[in-house]
């Protein structure tokens, strides 16, 4: 059997019982990225000595009991904006092509001390803009579960790699649905946390209030389990949330009687697929059968959730990226005339299309002029926003709709129309401006063989009442893995 065939926590416990080594273990991984890894480009680095240099210290600590969660001696890849001390960390961005930081980042080493041992760097969308993991220096990831289509974005190498069993779990960061739009895309589960819950210490910052780090894995119990290890209050961030309980774990349970289910009437009207639409009403249907209550209602102000989140992001994103500069670190021009000459020919090479895109708006948006116009503008709406959720969840536990209107387009047919890419995350995107936890979990195959996600939406700090709707909606259902996967097993 292969090894990556199981679930994080399933590997973990079989280690733990001693049926496998964690050589084992992950020899099983680097054995899937060999085998599948040309066809599905999900990672950017893969760090073998480094890997197996690990495996033999996590299991000397296994066998004398030091590490006993369940995540000790698993194979993890990280989304390569988190910084890992002497490995690269690209940002997929030919601007930072040579990058290797002097730390780690706090999720990661959060992972490290659970005893996870991480295999390598995942590619993603350039400086995580994007939503097809098509923007990245290192040419595009595909899904899968076809190769001719996108895994979506930003965290799309995570995600493929999850799905491609070249890991057991991944962490991705979700700035407006980077990890629920491509775990939808890719048939795997992943969640948002609620802003604050994961430090932001050593991820490269895209949009600061937006970005925050979160697992994908095979499946809820994966997801749960992965939350708990890297969930922790960092006085390094200062956006970071000393919460009074961080176990996730507890909320596995198969039962949602009496749950209050809200569907947003808005989500389920023009431009969401059909085949999308009936999967996830069937989900809903499905939790209703099991107990829950399930009501329509109107969500309001949807139609203003794009153009406030890219203002916002895009804004934070011109700021953000004014540090990358070619001197103090990354990549530096070759031939320049002038420190004013350098900085322009050092960003105008190192950066790509759609970052340069991102950052130009947000210039725009917070000059002199079209500050008040357009950035305040777009934080009032993102407050109207966060204040129909709250109005939201006086009624309903958890709001139900679909992750993404589509399944996985084919390769190149979003990036040449930007704004259908945009409007791509319209599902997502109101989560991140109201920093509220959501969760993408499959629910279904369209005709073409791709899989469907559901999404399901809890109030800040409520990441317990959509864990166990997810984990009762999943066992409903038996986890389908992708072809590529299965090509995997021996």
């Amino acid at each position: 059997m292969n090894l990556m065939s199981l679930t994080a926590v399933e590997l973990g416990k079989r280690i733990k019982d001693k049926e496998v080594t964690v050589e084992e273990a992950v020899k099983a991984a680097l054995s899937q990225i060999k085998a599948v890894e040309d066809r599905v480009h999900s990672y950017v680095t893969v760090d073998e000595e480094g890997a197996l240099k690990r495996a033999a210290e996590v299991q000397r600590l296994i066998d004398n009991k030091q590490l006993t969660g369940s995540l000790a001696g698993v194979p993890v890849a990280i989304k390569d904006n988190m910084c890992t001390q002497g490995m690269l960390t690209t940002c997929s961005s030919k601007i930072l092509g040579n990058f290797k930081p002097t730390y780690t980042a706090q999720a990661v080493l959060n992972l490290e001390e659970a005893g996870a041992i991480m295999i390598g760097k995942t590619n993603m969308d350039e400086f995580a803009m994007g939503s097809t993991t098509e923007t990245s220096a290192f040419g595009a990831t595909k899904n899968p579960w076809n190769t001719e289509h996108v895994p979506g974005g930003s965290s799309g190498g995570s995600c493929s790699a999850v799905a491609a069993q070249e890991c057991s779990f991944a962490l991705g960061s979700d700035t407006g649905g980077s990890i629920r739009q491509p775990s939808s895309f890719c048939g795997v589960t992943g969640i948002k946390p609620t802003y604050g819950t994961v430090s932001r210490y050593g991820l490269i910052a895209y949009g600061s209030s937006l970005d925050q780090i979160g697992p994908v894995a095979k499946d809820v119990t994966d997801c749960a389990s992965i939350l708990e290890a890297i969930a922790s209050y960092d006085s390094k961030d200062s956006t970071s949330i000393k919460r009074e309980d961080y176990n996730f774990t507890s909320a596995l349970v198969n039962d949602v009687k009496g749950m209050r289910i809200g569907i947003p009437r808005d989500y389920f009207g023009e431009g969401l697929d059909a085949e999308v639409k009936n999967a996830v009403l069937k989900a809903a249907d499905e939790l209703k059968a099991k107990g829950a209550i399930v009501e329509e209602f109107d969500l309001s102000l949807v139609e203003y959730a794009i153009p406030a989140y890219y203002i916002i992001a895009s804004a934070e994103a011109s700021s953000n990226l004014a540090r990358f500069d070619g001197v103090k670190f990354g990549y530096r021009t070759k031939e320049f005339e002038g420190l004013h000459n350098m900085y322009k020919k050092s960003r105008s090479e190192g950066f790509g299309p759609e970052v340069k895109r991102r950052i130009m708006l947000g210039s725009f948006v917070l000059s002199s002029g079209y500050y008040d116009a357009y950035y305040i503008k777009a934080l009032k709406t993102k407050a109207l926003i966060k204040k129909a959720f709250d109005k939201a969840f006086e009624k309903y536990d958890v709001i139900l709709g679909p992750a993404a209107p589509t399944t996985a387009p084919k390769l190149g047919e979003s990036l040449s129309d930007p704004i259908k890419m945009y409007l791509g995350d319209i599902y997502t995107i109101s989560v991140n401006l109201a920093g509220l936890p959501g969760i993408s979990v499959p629910c279904g195959i369209d005709s073409k063989g791709l899989p469907i996600g559901l999404q399901l939406i809890g109030d800040c700090f409520k990441e317990n009442k959509i864990i166990q709707t997810a984990y009762t909606f999943e066992c409903t259902r038996k986890y389908e893995r992708c072809d590529i996967a299965k090509e995997g097993d021996k």
